[in-house]
């Protein structure tokens, strides 16, 4: 058996036991998958601990930024409590259309208000809104854009708040600061920010899986 099968089987363990896609989680895998939306989706057990972590937190409000196909949107949202809100912003009017369906679909549309264009121009926007700080942030888009959202996050929580960046191991790219990339450049540049920033605490973790050899970074917002 090789590595990669191994670890496709261990995790097909965990979901299985831990995290199983329900109705309205594989009718959204499976709604993406047929409108040719890239297969980037977050894995089960990864969206499970999303929504462990949202639930941790006692989040009232969330932001992601990179909707994609709604998937991570519906575990974060499941966390919420029936007067929270989950904003999620999404650069691809496509994609945003087949988001809009899943969420309906898995009846979380009253909770989630899915934004389309560029992140950096819908933030702003967010911010004029002067909303309550955001419980947790949830960071899984364009990765050369990595420390603007990372920057953009700070600006819209506050003291106790998580922020969550996905795909940080580009394949161990990520170690090469010779790697001239944009997605290696911005993954690095948002975990020294990260190592640097007074009012970030946070960590960075390898995994393996489902997903290949991928990792997460995690930050805890200080006073």
């Amino acid at each position: 058996m090789s590595e990669s099968q191994l670890w496709d089987d261990v995790d097909g363990y965990f979901i299985t036991h831990l995290a199983a896609d329900d109705d309205a989680l594989a009718a959204a895998r499976r709604e993406s998958d047929a409108a040719g939306l890239p297969p980037v989706n977050v894995a089960a057990n990864q969206g499970k601990l999303l929504q462990l972590l949202a639930q941790i937190q006692g989040a009232r409000t969330v932001l992601e930024i990179g909707t994609l196909g709604g998937y991570s949107t519906i575990w974060l949202a499941r966390a919420l409590p029936s007067d929270g809100r989950l904003v999620t912003l999404e650069y691809s009017d496509r994609h945003a259309e087949v988001a809009v369906r899943n969420i309906a679909r898995a009846g979380l549309d009253a909770l989630v208000d899915v934004r389309v264009g560029p992140a950096l121009e819908s933030l702003p926007k967010l911010a004029d809104e002067n909303p309550p700080p955001f419980d947790l942030v949830f960071i899984d888009a364009d990765k050369g854009n990595n420390p603007h959202y990372l920057e953009w996050a700070l600006k819209l929580t506050s003291t106790g708040s998580l922020i969550v960046i996905d795909n940080v191991v580009r394949g161990g790219r990520v170690a090469d600061a010779a790697d001239s990339a944009d997605d290696v450049r911005g993954t690095r540049a948002a975990i020294e920010l990260i190592g640097s920033h007074p009012r970030l605490s946070g960590t960075a973790v390898q995994t393996v899986g489902v997903k290949g050899y991928d990792g997460f970074a995690l930050a805890r917002v200080l006073a």
